[in-house]
């Protein structure tokens, strides 16, 4: 299991306050990648939350690969975020805040490969960004 499965064990779906961090993957034609989440269908960044004992940019590497299948080089710290865009509650009752660490990432290898946790991964240019998105998305979107 992980952590926040073994945290959920303990305290059921109460709010839970989590460390995560997630990447903002462009392309050569700045275009961002983006996952299409299977517990919440809407269209987001990768990312998700620390193990223990990991460092912010240790869990977006790991999460990125996961999710996606790409490799990440040369990653810059680009934000972090808290608050109510961070407060997700997801379909199974599970409430969470999470600290979440995001890094810009345009230096990447390896072939797009979508996980459990991803209906589909796209690249987006900006000006055409789907409708159905994360609050976390949302929040990105005003700082590029």
């Amino acid at each position: 299991m992980g952590y926040i499965a073994d945290m959920r064990e303990i305290i059921g779906h109460a709010p839970l306050i989590c460390g995560a961090a997630g990447a903002v993957i462009l392309n050569d034609k700045k275009q961002i990648l983006l996952q299409r989440r299977s517990d919440m269908d809407l269209w987001g960044n990768p990312g998700g939350s620390m193990e223990l004992g990991e460092t912010l940019e240790e869990t977006m590497r790991r999460e990125v690969l996961e999710e996606t299948g790409l490799s990440v080089q040369n990653p810059t710290f680009l934000t972090l975020l808290s608050g109510e865009s961070e407060h997700v509650l997801y379909p199974n009752g599970d409430e969470t805040y999470y600290v979440n660490a995001i890094y810009l990432v345009t230096e990447y290898t390896g072939n797009l490969t979508k996980d459990e946790e991803s209906r589909d991964l796209k690249f987006f240019d900006l000006d055409q960004m789907p409708e159905n998105r994360t609050k976390t998305l949302e929040r990105i979107l005003e700082l590029l």
